[in-house]
């Protein structure tokens, strides 16, 4: 899962970025207005913590034009404590939560992972789908009875490409969403398929059946039927 994390004080941004990374994340980092912006209309996030108040304009006013786009990110609103109001008038504009500074970590990854099960997994802590069960706040997947042994990028690809079920991903979706905008692109994303290919086998290893489609020239589909 990729976030957005839209915050203007250097160490707080870069402790969250630290901290969701360690649970499994893929972070990107804003530090004003005009960067979340420009990457909002480059990049697609599941979840975007969204600071209010900004040294270059003001988060509502950002929460307001992501949903006027029609972009399907979660979005969890960072307040502090005294602003009631601004709260309030987050949650009208299509916040899914809001967290008050200071907070500990701890809540700001279960608020996280709340919003993702509602926003991605309609409110279940289980996933099912055809042969797989994943259990998301475990990272763990299982077929049948067998527990996939899966790296944390293969068990990251498989849930992709499960939540997009049917839809075609292209190879440049895919690596941005697991990587992020701060790796080197390929451009041939060869480092894509080796990884689609590891998790193929153990899929097949484990008693799976293989519903990732190549479409060629383009990139992959999970086939839900």
């Amino acid at each position: 899962m990729k976030i957005l994390i839209v915050e203007d004080e250097k160490n707080l941004l870069e402790t969250m970025t630290t901290f969701l990374q360690q649970e499994g994340f893929v972070c990107e980092m804003a530090d004003s207005y005009f960067v979340a912006e420009d990457k909002l209309a480059a990049f697609d996030y599941d979840i975007i913590i969204l600071d209010i108040t900004l040294p270059d304009g003001n988060g509502l006013d950002l929460l307001e034009k992501i949903k006027i786009s029609g972009n399907e990110a979660g979005v969890l609103i960072v307040s502090a404590r005294n602003s009631l109001d601004d709260k309030l008038k987050g949650l009208d504009l299509g916040a899914d939560d809001y967290i008050t500074k200071p907070f500990h970590l701890s809540e700001l990854n279960s608020r996280v992972r709340a919003v993702l099960r509602r926003r991605k997994f309609n409110g279940s802590k289980e996933i099912t789908f055809r042969d797989f069960r994943l259990l998301p706040e475990e990272r763990e997947v299982f077929v049948g009875d067998n527990k996939l042994q899966l790296t944390p990028k293969e068990y990251e690809l498989l849930l992709y490409f499960v939540v997009n079920k049917n839809r075609v991903l292209t190879r440049q979706s895919i690596a941005e969403h697991l990587w992020g905008d701060y790796m080197d692109m390929a451009d041939r994303f060869d480092f894509v398929y080796t990884h689609l290919n590891n998790l193929r086998k153990k899929i097949k290893r484990s008693g799976g059946n293989d519903y990732i489609k190549t479409v060629y020239g383009i990139g992959y589909k999970m086939e839900a039927e």
